[in-house]
């Protein structure tokens, strides 16, 4: 009995000093990890506005996800749920898991993504490249209890996003990227930004951008940009719903079929509804704007700020906004950047917000307007 004890004794002392390894490791990746970097789409007929994007496709992992992902596993970490052989198992529609797939490799861990079955390939391909393994379903409502299921059953832990998105994250603490915004837009000529626009998947960046504004005393606007067929928008404006039947959105990565615990509607000030061929147009858009490609939610968030911007101009009004480079359009090659794809839902150029053309126009459309 005494020896059991002791050999017990000994096993927690070494677990303890891998996940003190581990906080150590992270917080040195996060140390070293350059800032993502602003970029400014510069608008036509809008004066005095400015609009800029958080290019949150320059992470390691290459998404947004990367700051949530780290904060799940120092979540983990801090509360002694993993241990250094600890399968990790994520639901996730796939920019999470690539996110979570990276730092279990980074930790040493085995991987797990449960992703509904009809998640873009491409995603599927990087989760396994980092050593991860995927477990697809059919139903997309389904990934959150199969994913705990999973964990349950072997012992593994589920990192558990749509719950803990919102306390794994600091709205306090530097690192977080309302603290990055504001850092980087307190150097923009022309002040602090009077509007910032996301998405909302779990609703964690959301309630961490909105928890800053408020904490920091900021005078910023938070929007939402919710696809059509998402409950958040509905939740927003009715607590009592709290979910939605029918078809799911085709953007992958934003819109809930159920509101999640990490989605804080009294923090946000407006919800900007966005159908979903009108968030692939825009991405399209920005594509072929920036002349690299970006993932649909970007679209989806662009979607918005062009209605803000339509709204301020027509009001006379200016300020800066800022919205998210969620991901690269690289891993939607054969989804949203699939003009077969997209014209088998029905998305045609025809979907894209006018203020693309007239805030946002392209190279051909300024020659045009030139010639006019």
């Amino acid at each position: 009995m005494a020896q059991d004890i002791e050999y017990a004794a000994e096993q927690d002392h070494t677990v303890r000093e891998w996940q003190t390894q581990a906080i150590a490791h992270l917080r040195a990746e996060q140390a070293s990890a350059p800032e993502t970097p602003l970029i400014e789409l510069p608008l036509t007929d809008a004066p005095g506005i400015r609009l800029f994007l958080k290019d949150e496709s320059a992470h390691a992992s290459g998404s947004l996800k990367h700051r949530l992902a780290r904060s799940l596993f120092l979540h983990a970490l801090c509360n002694g749920r993993i241990s250094p052989d600890t399968l990790i198992v994520e639901a996730s529609s796939g920019s999470t898991a690539v996110s979570a797939a990276w730092f279990a490799r980074l930790l040493g861990l085995p991987f797990l993504a449960v992703v509904p079955a009809c998640t873009a390939r491409e995603k599927i391909v990087q989760i396994e490249a980092l050593g991860g393994t995927c477990r697809e379903v059919a139903d997309p409502r389904t990934i959150q209890s199969e994913a705990a299921r999973i964990a349950s059953e072997c012992g593994g832990y589920h990192l558990d996003q749509f719950t803990l998105a919102e306390r794994a994250t600091d709205y306090r603490a530097s690192g977080n990227i309302a603290q990055a915004i504001f850092a980087q837009m307190a150097q923009v000529p022309g002040g602090l930004p009077r509007w910032i626009v996301c998405g909302a998947g779990t609703g964690g960046t959301a309630t961490t951008l909105g928890r800053h504004i408020r904490y920091m005393g900021h005078s910023a606007h938070l929007a939402v940009a919710d696809p059509e067929a998402s409950v958040f928008h509905r939740h927003f404006a009715d607590r009592s719903v709290c979910r939605v039947e029918g078809a799911l959105s085709c953007v992958e990565g934003i819109g809930r079929a159920k509101v999640e615990l990490s989605f804080t509607p009294e923090v946000i000030d407006r919800m900007v509804v966005v159908r979903d061929g009108a968030g692939m147009a825009a991405a399209h858009h920005l594509s072929a704007l920036l002349g690299r490609s970006c993932g649909p939610s970007t679209g989806v968030n662009l979607h918005a700020c062009m209605e803000i911007v339509a709204e301020m101009a027509a009001r006379g009004e200016t300020g800066n906004l800022v919205t998210i480079l969620c991901d690269s359009g690289e891993r939607y090659r054969s989804t949203c950047h699939d003009p077969q794809w997209c014209e088998a839902r029905g998305f045609t150029p025809a979907d894209a917000h006018p203020g693309l053309g007239h805030f946002l126009p392209l190279m051909p459309d300024l020659a045009r307007r030139a010639a006019a």
